[in-house]
């Protein structure tokens, strides 16, 4: 499994294990940085972006039923996005193939299917090199969730401090079918099993209806039994943001690079996370698919009791 380490990886790693399932997960050390991983999960150390240590370090040349990727760049801009949801994963669908894979799942992401940034045209182009390696007998599973419970917990601090919540626009411009990462994690685990997933592309959602951001801090203003507040944001800020960094790009490399988070800010401020309807021209939530148990609301209720942290992290699989 490649990127164990992320909130997603590490219940894709407990799902895996629950199965039956024995899972091997590639790590990269990181001074400073402990790397935990579920009990019962097999750690192996090397670098992913290495197709050497890839070899030496992760298959030592066993083999493997099926790699599991959560595997992301942390950032989302071009050189990175390039580097690790494209490149990385070239290298490690080959060596998954001369380790005698015959399944690999991708968790991928539902804003591809409408690609404006760097990463998104990275995670695109890896998708078509998997499904392309189906000439050659792999099958392939291609997960694209919609929002993540880590995603849409960044106010709870903020709004428990009695600061308002913030929204761009009027907090109705965007919907999604946010998932929680257990049940993330055992939708891309019954991959391996469930043969209606093989060789397909898999929007999913959590369960219930779609919701707006400004629902999202409704409910949360609610459970806290306060009288909702929001700050609205133009997204013309964002607009202006984007062409000053854009500009200053020119000259200072860095300035390019925050430019892009920009960018990428502004498409999730104004792009819902359900399935696209191309020939209606909107999205459309009836078809976007749900699963699990678990709703958003239900983890703020959890998080605001104690019972729970809000999220942080990244993704994860061999």
């Amino acid at each position: 499994m490649l990127g164990a380490t992320g909130t997603i990886g590490r219940a894709a790693v407990r799902s895996l294990l629950a199965r039956g399932h024995e899972v091997t997960c590639l790590v990269r050390e990181r001074p400073g940085v402990a790397v935990d991983l579920p009990a019962g999960a097999v750690r192996r150390t090397g670098d992913v972006r290495d197709p050497a240590s890839l070899q030496r370090d992760g298959f030592r040349g066993e083999r493997f039923d099926a790699l599991v990727s959560c595997l992301a760049s942390r950032t989302g801009v071009p050189k990175d996005a390039w580097a690790i949801d494209h490149q990385a994963h070239v290298h490690a669908l080959q060596a998954a193939q001369q380790a005698g894979v015959q399944h690999m799942v991708l968790l991928s992401a539902i804003c591809v299917q409408k690609p404006l940034l760097a990463f998104q045209q990275a995670k695109l182009a890896f998708e078509k090199a998997l499904i392309d390696a189906g000439d050659s007998g792999l099958r392939h599973s291609i997960v694209r969730p919609t929002a993540f419970f880590k995603s849409l917990s960044g106010q709870i601090a903020r709004v428990q401090q009695g600061k308002p919540f913030l929204v761009f626009g009027d907090g109705r411009l965007t919907a999604c079918k946010p998932i929680s990462d257990g049940d993330l994690g055992d939708y891309l685990a019954d991959c391996l099993t469930d043969a209606s997933r093989w060789n397909r592309v898999l929007p999913i959602g959590g369960p219930g209806p779609a919701i707006t951001p400004r629902e999202q801090g409704e409910r949360l203003f609610e459970l806290l039994g306060r009288p909702p507040r929001f700050k609205q944001v133009p997204v013309a800020l964002l607009d202006t943001i984007i062409g000053v960094l854009g500009t200053a790009g020119r000259l200072l490399p860095p300035l390019a690079a925050k430019a892009e988070l920009a960018r990428i800010g502004r498409y999730y401020a104004t792009e819902s996370m359900l399935v696209w309807d191309a020939a209606a021209g909107c999205y459309d939530a009836a078809a976007t698919p749900s699963t699990g148990r678990e709703t958003l609301f239900d983890y703020y209720a959890a998080v605001l009791r104690g019972e729970s942290a809000p999220e942080r992290g990244e993704h994860a699989v061999f």
